[in-house]
């Protein structure tokens, strides 16, 4: 076989052992061991396909003949590492092949690169190295080189390992000058690209002490009722923070149910006394050093004499007319201290709405009376109590008085239209009756006229003339002046209206004017020419 399919032959190989190692790397990477020895060494068998050709023995230096090493399926290998960080190591390799009468023997020094994870520990070196290689009638040649690979070692313990494979690329200079013309340079200074397999048990010590796992646990509170609850909390430590641990709870009061971290205790069942609670955490990837447990304790107290809230409810107003509406406010309070809530509202009449202490009674619709109003305090613990208000109902006063018209007299004399016939006369006794009845009662006399009636003030002396014959007429009624006003109106007729003004009300007066009596009189049905004179010059 030629170098150059030696060659080829050993970058194919090697090509693809890389890439095996590297993807096997990169799919576990995620699952990082925490054991880091300071030293680790190899011992194992190895296998040796050289890669080289080299000028056959007993042949002529200025004529060689060349001769290709073969396949060394003989061999040893070891390897002692010492660690510097848990990634990174200085590395001391030894090898040595056999077979057929030829040797190889190879030693190197370099760094190395290693990934360490539960399942499996992957590594990439890079040596360089002193060869000698020896072939059967051959002296032997000496050269350096350099060794490119990595493998893969499976844990067995933590101090041992099996080495599934390791893969190198092995490359050497070596010199055959003594034996070649220099006129063949590939056989005085041959290059040896190869390929190295090993497998066999890797051995480890030193390095930190793995601490051991600790866990601690606290409950909070740490003292309750029966019936409350309390939550149970663990703290882990010193477990490989790239395992998933799992959790497990006990108890020996009340129920437990936990889950991961924490878990909840209910104390319903459980009898007054003193308990503990239990977590036990465990790595179920790690084979040693993988458990840790803890315990806190508690207390439950027995409850307290279970009292009812009390409560207590005032209206204001207590006392409204029908249809108007009162505020009920009731105060409520727990012996026991314990959260209380106001609600249920009623009432025996009338519309009682409300939310929270306070309602409103409305009072539309329901009969003069007493209504009680009332609700219901409810504690957390479902306990209740309850109160009631009173609120009276009384009718409604009766509407104010109004004036109203009692009656009213014609004035049809042409001559004499401020002149109060028989026919009013009639009419202003039956008034004078209502005011004798009614010492109370006020009158106002409204006095109106005609647009048409050319006397002057004709309205004010109708009312006049009928407040003369009230207080003292031919009749005498002698009724009080004070209790009558004089007004004129805007009737537009020849007519006096009555109006009663009963004790408490007013009369409206739109449309009307007072008379002033100081300048209107009243005028009798004969005067005196003088008298009637004067009058009419007063008037005019």
């Amino acid at each position: 076989m030629s170098v150059c399919s030696n060659l080829n032959k050993g970058r194919v190989v090697m090509g693809l052992l890389a890439v095996l190692a590297v993807s096997l790397i990169s799919s576990t990477a995620l699952a990082q061991s925490d054991s880091n020895p300071k030293w680790d060494l190899f011992v194992g068998y190895q296998w040796l396909h050289p890669g080289g050709t080299v000028p056959a023995a007993f042949g002529d230096p200025n004529n060689p003949t060349p001769f290709e090493v073969p396949d060394m399926s003989k061999g040893f290998g070891s390897a002692l590492t010492y660690n510097f960080d848990p990634h990174w190591g200085v590395e001391f390799d030894l090898g040595h092949n056999w077979g057929d009468g030829n040797y190889e023997t190879t030693g190197s020094v370099g760094p190395r690169f290693i990934w360490r994870t539960d399942s499996a520990n992957y590594f990439l070196h890079a040596l360089v190295s002193l060869n000698r290689v020896e072939v059967s009638g051959l002296n032997a040649g000496n050269g350096i080189g350099a060794i490119l690979g990595g493998g893969m070692d499976l844990p067995i313990r933590k101090w041992v390992a099996f080495r599934l494979f390791e893969a190198d690329y092995v490359w050497g200079r070596h010199n055959y000058a003594d034996f070649v013309a220099p006129e063949f340079p590939d056989l005085r200074r041959p290059s040896f690209e190869g390929v190295r397999l090993r497998t066999g048990f890797v051995f480890n010590w030193g390095g930190a002490t793995a601490v051991a796992p600790s866990a601690s646990c606290s409950v909070q509170p740490s003292e309750v009722m029966v019936g409350e609850p309390l939550t149970a909390t663990v703290m882990s430590s010193n477990f490989n923070p790239k395992h998933t641990v799992t959790y497990a709870w006990s108890g020996n009061g009340g129920q437990v149910t936990g889950k991961d971290t924490t878990a909840q205790i209910d104390t319903t069942n459980a009898a007054p006394g003193s308990y503990t609670v239990t977590a036990h955490v465990t790595d179920p990837k790690a084979k040693n050093n993988n458990e840790a447990s803890c315990s806190a304790n508690y207390t439950v107290r027995p409850l307290p004499p279970k009292n009812a809230p009390t409560m207590s409810c005032s209206a204001s107003p207590s006392t409204v007319q029908a249809g108007a509406s009162a505020t009920v406010t009731c105060s409520c309070t727990s012996p026991d201290s314990v959260p209380v809530s106001v609600a249920g509202w009623t009432a025996s009449g009338g519309t009682v709405s409300g939310s929270g202490s306070s309602a409103t009674l409305d009072t539309t619709g329901a009969s003069p009376g007493s209504i009680t109003v009332g609700a219901t305090c409810t504690d957390s613990r479902g306990l209740t109590g309850q109160a009631t208000a009173q609120v009276m109902v009384e009718n409604p006063p009766p509407p104010p008085p109004k004036s109203a018209k009692l009656s009213q007299c014609d004035f049809p004399n042409e001559k004499k239209p401020w002149r109060v016939d028989n026919t009013c006369k009639a009419i202003l006794d039956d008034v004078a009756k209502n005011l004798q009845q009614n010492p109370d009662n006020k009158l106002v006399i409204v006095g109106n006229a005609e647009p048409t009636e050319k006397r002057r003030n004709l309205a004010g002396e109708r009312a006049v003339n009928s407040k003369a014959y009230l207080v003292g007429g031919e009749a005498k009624q002698g009724i009080d002046a004070s209790r009558i006003e004089a007004r004129t109106g805007s009737g537009g007729t020849k007519t006096a209206e009555y109006w009663i003004v009963p004790s408490g009300a007013t009369f409206d007066s739109a449309g009307t004017q007072t008379v002033d009596e100081s300048r209107v009189m009243a005028v009798p049905d004969h005067p005196k020419p003088m008298a009637r004179k004067k009058a009419t010059k007063k008037e005019n």
